[in-house]
């Protein structure tokens, strides 16, 4: 086993933070600047680095843990009461828009499977939305916590379509149901043990002592949950992401008031996660970026847009369904630009894709890109919009007489 791969990767996932320090006035997302870089130093440009089995399975592990973070980012909150109707239409909404999109696809012979492109079209980058919705101060209101719900579900949907079709150990839709089933009983029967042993003096004040110890008992509990679900779900059939995803949504389900009662619990996590382990899996798959085939000629490189139109057709318009929550038109475009934002699940599917030849080298590179612009391009956009709309509140707020 060698060092030498891994050292580079792990070079330019921690020279990309000073990167973006230099330029403060570009909002370029950092996964998109390390799947660049990642490109640069791999074989389709320089040949720096090459993806052996270290760097390989590290970058799994990252996967598997950006899915356990866009896990924990899930809001319960925001999947129930009035608003759960309208983030449920639009949901029903997007799932029939990705269907007729990917069938229009193969009827035209652009795509090889038309079920892997629309899954991959469902999901939402939770984990980039939720700091941009912070920063533009609207993340308490209604149009942040609509666009908050309607991620969640997209990323939910996405993560178990992908492990319930296109996992690599194969068996049929029907088993594959009732082994779904069978996850999610295990899911509560391990969510409500949780909550049950959370109410032992005992447990809760040993777990307090050691949390902030060299026993990084939180820590530690938590991995065992992500890396045991995500070895129950691969013996179950599923995709180990499919484990990781549940194991975040678990944890917030169980410890919702984290960030408010230990703090520092979730600040480990996203120093274990955005420090080490995400970075190489966005750079080495910008090392196993086929740009050769996407450069191959004009019909793929004009797959590009496409790809972008269909993230904003089957994420975006879907968001129509949220003016009948007060919405202004300005919070409703905003929203659907925001839901059309999707880079991790792109790159899982398109990975998985490709593994099980579900998806031809040139679109796998297109759809990859079309994600990466959907992330840099959306977001300058929306992020006017939602100050308009801030603004245009506060005006009105203003207006009211006393």
């Amino acid at each position: 086993m060698s060092y030498d791969n891994l050292v580079i990767v792990l070079a330019v996932g921690a020279g990309v933070p000073f990167l973006l320090a230099m330029v403060p006035r570009v909002p370029l997302p950092g996964p998109v600047l390390e799947i660049v870089a990642g490109v640069i130093v791999g074989p389709a440009v320089l040949n720096l680095v090459q993806p052996d089995a270290t760097v390989q399975a590290l970058s799994i592990i990252g996967l598997s843990f950006l899915l356990f973070l866009a896990g924990l980012e899930i809001d319960f909150q925001q999947l129930h009461g009035p608003r759960a109707r309208l983030v449920a239409i639009g949901l029903a909404g997007t799932i029939v828009l990705a269907a007729i999109v990917g069938w229009g696809l193969d009827f035209a012979g652009l795509v090889e499977s038309p079920l892997l492109i629309g899954t991959a079209l469902v999901a939402t980058s939770l984990g980039l939305l939720v700091p941009i919705l912070k920063d533009a101060e609207a993340i308490d209101r209604p149009v942040g916590q609509l666009t908050i719900g309607g991620a969640s579900a997209g990323e939910i949907s996405a993560v178990l379509l992908l492990s319930l079709f296109f996992s690599e150990h194969a068996s049929g839709p029907g088993s594959k149901l009732l082994l779904l089933l069978s996850l999610a009983c295990l899911t509560a029967l391990i969510a409500v043990t949780s909550i049950r042993a959370g109410r032992s003096m005992w447990l809760s004040r040993t777990v307090v002592k050691l949390a902030d110890t060299s026993a990084q008992v939180r820590i530690r509990l938590t991995v065992l949950l992500i890396v045991g679900l995500s070895a129950v779900a691969m013996h179950l059939g599923f995709e180990a992401i499919l484990g990781a995803f549940i194991a975040g949504a678990v944890l917030r389900l169980v410890d919702p008031d984290a960030e408010r009662t230990h703090p520092q619990f979730h600040v480990k996590l996203e120093g274990l996660g955005y420090g080490f382990l995400v970075p190489v899996f966005f750079v080495t798959s910008g090392i196993q970026f086929d740009l050769g085939a996407l450069f191959a000629d004009a019909a793929t490189v004009l797959r590009v847009p496409m790809f972008l139109a269909a993230l904003l057709l089957v994420r975006g318009l879907p968001a129509l369904a949220y003016r009948s929550a007060g919405l202004s038109r300005a919070e409703v475009m905003a929203s659907g630009l925001l839901q059309a934002t999707s880079l991790p699940v792109i790159v899982a599917a398109t990975t998985i894709g490709l593994k099980l030849d579900a998806i031809r080298p040139a679109n796998a590179a297109a759809l990859v890109a079309a994600g990466l612009l959907s992330v840099i391009v959306f977001p300058l956009f929306a992020l006017p919009l939602l100050n308009r709309s801030r603004t245009s509140a506060g005006s009105g707020a203003e207006d009211k007489p006393d």
